[in-house]
């Protein structure tokens, strides 16, 4: 029974569902809420827990930042047997409606990074599944979260947003954020453009929730609000759809 070289797992270790959080820190706060959570995995930034919810076994995985380390994990997590993906992690907010604090589930993402570009031609949109997202934003509605659905923002560089104007193309940073803001894009994030691309050249299923830190386009326009680094709603959100999945399958 291979070891797949990057995730150190194998057949056996996990179950057909898979939380992908990007922290690795991440993957014990979430085995929580699994029935019999063990420890199967760590090698380099993937951490690999798995358990049960609903009678069915299911694990979680992290993929560390950006579009290259998330699909090496969904390659990976597939070839030994997982077939549902559900992103969970953290994005800032574009769009006006999004709040620090909110919840977003992502239908599509802009393809504004490198990875999906090795798994299909640019003029493949990168998609959510749609069985996935309904089931998040049943989870989303039944937690009483706010939450907003629409299509996400991926990028490779974390302070090319942050920081544009040292970059020597920000001329064409500046003017593709503005794009986005007309776009109604509500927010950016790094993985999802990857795992949507790759899952649908892998066959599998893939969907992604957030929890909303900040939002620099309300900050810029004078709003007040505290910076939200909590991810329990994004994580309740995904273990619970993850039960309606389960409940529907």
């Amino acid at each position: 029974m291979s070891i797949q070289y990057h995730i150190a797992c194998k057949e056996g270790d996990v179950g057909e569902i898979c939380i992908l959080p990007g922290d690795p820190g991440r993957c014990e706060k979430i085995a929580k809420y699994f029935d019999n959570p063990r420890k199967v995995a760590q090698n380099r930034e993937y951490v690999t827990y798995t358990g049960e919810l609903c009678g069915k076994t299911v694990s979680v995985t992290s993929t560390g930042i950006g579009g290259p380390s998330a699909s090496i994990a969904m390659e990976e997590l597939t070839k030994i047997g997982v077939k549902t993906f559900i992103r969970v992690g953290t994005c800032g907010g574009i769009n006006m409606k999004v709040k620090s604090g909110n919840v977003v589930i992502a239908t599509g993402a802009v393809r504004n990074e490198g990875t999906s570009r090795e798994y299909a031609p640019i003029e493949y949109p990168a998609t959510a599944d749609f069985d996935v997202t309904t089931a998040l934003v049943k989870a989303a509605k039944k937690l009483g979260y706010e939450y907003h659905t629409g299509v996400v923002q991926c990028k490779d560089s974390f302070y090319g947003q942050h920081s544009p104007e040292k970059s020597a193309v920000s001329y064409e940073l500046l003017q593709k954020w503005e794009a986005w803001k007309k776009l109604g894009v509500l927010a950016s994030e790094m993985e999802s453009a990857a795992l949507f691309v790759a899952a649908a050249n892998l066959g599998v299923r893939c969907g992604s929730v957030f929890s909303v830190v900040w939002n620099q386009e309300r900050k810029a326009q004078g709003f007040i609000e505290e910076d939200c680094h909590d991810t329990e709603m994004a994580i309740k959100t995904a273990v619970e759809a993850i039960k309606i999945l389960i409940n529907e399958d």
